[in-house]
This record gives structure tokens, C-alpha cells and sequence, in this order.
């Protein structure tokens, strides 16, 4: 049997009247539609959290609150905002493409979900932080 083409789901079998047999790879199987509908709106939650990131990190660092901790757009977040965003959004969109691309393989399910749950984390940093600036700012006379 060709493990590349089993994985594959324009290539599987089927007969009519019948939906198509989940694409398996290396006799794991690596998603049915329904699978793919949840991880569609999982891709698109990175992004959304992605966005937010984006509109958290210029929020600190225009207010001189923290440092890009990516010393590769570090400048481009001080000097160029908007080149900020679409850049960060860009890279983000292209990896989330990619791994959608290549949802049949499980390497890339786990892909989407480490995505999702480093994205998750920054959010929730964002906002422990914004927490403790209005603490801060309440606490203050």
C-alpha cells in the first residue's frame, strides 16, 4: 500500500452514495470533515490571537512599557508600526496556510494546535500584565 497516497484524501476510494474514508497515515488516521472543521476554526483563532498580540505589543512598547522580545522586528515594532503588523500578520497567515495545506498529516495537526496554544499563552501574558498596570494605576494616590 502507497502511505502516500492513503494520506491523501482526493485520493482515497470511494464508492457513490458514500463519503470518502478518512485519510490515514501509517494506519493512524489524521482527519474526517468534521476534524478539519474544527481545526479550520482553531487556525482561525491563531490568527485572531495573532492580531491581538500584534495590537497588545504595540500598545507596550509605544507606551514604553516592555521591549519586543524578537530582536529580528524589534526596530520595525519602534519605527514602523504598520510594517509591524503586516509583517507579524503575513508570517503568521503563510505558517497557518501551510499547516492547513498539510492537514492530513499529523505533524501538522500538532503543528496547529502548538500554534494555538503558544498564541493562547501570550494573550493570557498580555493580560496578566494589563492586569497589573491598572492595579498599578489603582493603587497609586
Amino acid at each position: 500500500m502507497d502511505l502516500r497516497r492513503a494520506a491523501r484524501p482526493e485520493c482515497a476510494t470511494t464508492r457513490p452514495g458514500r463519503t470518502p474514508a478518512p485519510p490515514t497515515f501509517a494506519g493512524l488516521v489524521a482527519g474526517t470533515p468534521q476534524h478539519y472543521r474544527w481545526l479550520g476554526s482553531i487556525l482561525k483563532s491563531v490568527l485572531v490571537l495573532n492580531l491581538l498580540d500584534a495590537i497588545f505589543t504595540l500598545a507596550w512598547v509605544r507606551a514604553g512599557l516592555a521591549g519586543e522580545a524578537n530582536p529580528l522586528i524589534d526596530s520595525l515594532v519602534r519605527e514602523h508600526a504598520l510594517g509591524f503588523v503586516g509583517v507579524k500578520l503575513s508570517l503568521v497567515a503563510l505558517g497557518s496556510w501551510l499547516l492547513w495545506r498539510w492537514r492530513q498529516r499529523p505533524v501538522a495537526i500538532l503543528g496547529i494546535f502548538a500554534a494555538f496554544l503558544a498564541y493562547y499563552g501570550v494573550l493570557l501574558y498580555h493580560l496578566q500584565y494589563a492586569s497589573r498596570l491598572v492595579r498599578a494605576l489603582l493603587a497609586s494616590p
